[in-house]
């Protein structure tokens, strides 16, 4: 029997293609200062079985830099893919806000995006249960401008002071290094019950998308728009898929993580390679400062979304990916997103998450990169005009420039635009640490159990509730389903406590220093 011809994608093609472009085009091969290398197959060595000498330049050059040639990790959202494209304006959103970006319709933005899981490491398959992230960086005459999201409209918790923590306890375990560990998953979860609508979500369905290309994605945070006469709104991102919300069922995602770790990334490149760019629809949702103070739940938590009947979806544009990285390392890896590149006609809100991710993002990418990160190609503005100079990986040191202010010697100077889309808004309270985690915790995911999912994907969603239960303690078990899931819909606690054979009642202490678990 003849053997099936296997059929190659764009990926598989990648270096087939690039011979085909480049025929004819073969280039001797150089040290990194440009050196011409005579021979790359041999070391410089004293006879046959001679000592590699120190004064092989040609082997220290490859060496060193290849010792180098990996940043450290992001500390979450480390396995991605990403591409480019551009974002298009379709209506006319000037009067919530003055952001260029937005000035006029038919106006077109280059963007890069990144797609990534959050928890697992660089070589963690796709196909895991996890929160996606999806992050878009607009390329615009302001400067940058990001949008750095997730693939769900809410998150687990709402305060940054338990952000680390949070991250922890979906990472390796400390002294098994071995992930997931549901004891800690659980137990965090279940003492703080605030993390329940993002874990129905996260247990749902769309744990698993089918594709990068087959989920939503979210701005998440509250941001602020200003409009050109110094209007204030609240408004809320929304990137709606235009190839349909796919999923994959948690027995083929298993199988798909054992025999492709890469099938989303795959999925992504070998889209934009033949020609099937993917898109999305941009949305916002808009809130006005006197409907946010009268709001019955609190518009920045994170936790929470903005119910569309209150505030629906206004349609502003789409986006296109239809070009992908010509190096993964150079414009994916190196890709710095930073929800504090803000451009002007777009203001941050008091979301405690928000107000954190400014300072944290900025902090890691110099940490991965460098202090110069943004003179990066892929992350560098069209114009840099400041007195910010030199530093490790200095590209662009601004000529002669003056590096202080003020001055006399035509230094840049203040943006008069920019301060007038400044809004001034009062504060007031006493500082002080409040913890907002017994807010409403229940009425969204209760919504989302009895009104969004169907019937068969409730059963779905108890199945995959219990796959993780199951693997925890009891008494975690029955903490987690009492502090959780009672309170979203008693008949899902009751049918969480069946499948995993537990009774009403089970002896539950929930105090906090218990450690018979």
């Amino acid at each position: 029997m003849p053997n099936k011809q296997f059929k190659r994608d764009a990926a598989a093609n990648q270096l087939v293609q690039y011979a085909s472009k480049h025929e004819g085009e073969q280039k001797t091969i150089t040290t990194n200062s440009g050196n011409p290398v005579g021979n790359k197959d041999a070391s410089l060595t004293v006879g046959y079985h001679g000592p590699t000498l120190l004064q092989d330049v040609m082997l220290l050059d490859d060496l060193s830099h290849f010792t180098k040639e990996r940043n450290p990790e992001r500390v979450v959202h480390a396995k991605g893919a990403g591409a480019f494209g551009y974002f298009e304006v379709t209506h006319d959103i000037t009067q919530y806000t003055a952001a260029k970006v937005f000035s006029e319709v038919g106006k077109k933005t280059p963007i890069a995006m990144r797609f990534s899981t959050v928890a697992g490491e660089r070589g963690y398959p796709d196909t895991v249960r996890d929160v996606r992230g999806f992050a878009i960086k607009f390329y615009t005459e302001d400067g940058i401008w990001d949008i750095v999201g997730n693939n769900t409209p809410v998150f687990f918790i709402k305060d940054a002071a338990l952000f680390s923590s949070f991250i922890h306890v979906m990472k390796r375990n400390p002294v098994t290094n071995l992930r997931p560990d549901y004891d800690m998953f659980w137990d965090m979860c279940s003492l703080r019950p605030e993390t329940t609508h993002q874990t129905l979500i996260t247990f749902s369905d769309r744990g698993v998308p089918r594709s990068y290309r087959h989920m939503h994605g979210y701005g998440s945070h509250t941001y602020g728009f200003v409009n050109a006469e110094g209007k204030f709104f609240w408004v809320k991102f929304h990137f709606v898929t235009n190839q349909g919300i796919k999923n994959i069922l948690s027995k083929e995602a298993e199988q798909l993580a054992g025999q492709d770790t890469d099938y989303h990334t795959r999925d992504l490149y070998n889209a934009i390679a033949d020609g099937d760019y993917p898109s999305w629809n941009f949305y916002i949702q808009v809130m006005a400062p006197e409907q946010a103070v009268k709001s019955p739940y609190d518009p920045f938590d994170l936790t929470k979304v903005w119910l569309h009947a209150d505030y629906p979806l206004i349609p502003v544009g789409r986006i296109v990916l239809n070009k992908n990285p010509s190096n993964y390392f150079a414009e994916i890896e190196q890709l710095a997103m930073d929800v504090a590149h803000l451009v002007p006609g777009i203001e941050p809100s008091p979301d405690r998450m928000l107000q954190a991710r400014m300072f944290a993002y900025r902090d890691t990418h110099q940490y991965r990169l460098g202090p110069n990160y943004l003179q990066l190609p892929v992350n560098s503005p069209y114009k840099v005009h400041n007195y910010a100079r030199d530093g490790y990986g200095t590209i662009n040191s601004q000529g002669g420039a003056p590096n202080y202010h003020p001055n006399s010697f035509e230094g840049p100077v203040a943006d008069k635009r920019a301060n007038a889309l400044t809004p001034s808004i009062p504060l007031h309270g006493e500082a002080k640490r409040i913890d907002s985690g017994n807010d409403d915790n229940f009425t969204q995911p209760r919504l989302l159990y009895q009104r969004v999912l169907k019937e068969e994907e409730k059963e779905r969603l108890v199945e995959n509730l219990v796959d993780w239960l199951k693997r925890t303690t009891k008494k975690l078990q029955e903490r987690s389903i009492k502090n959780m899931f009672d309170p979203v819909d008693k008949t899902l606690g009751n049918k969480l406590r069946e499948a995993l054979n537990l009774h009403e009642d089970f002896n539950l202490d929930i105090d906090h220093d218990d450690d018979d678990f």
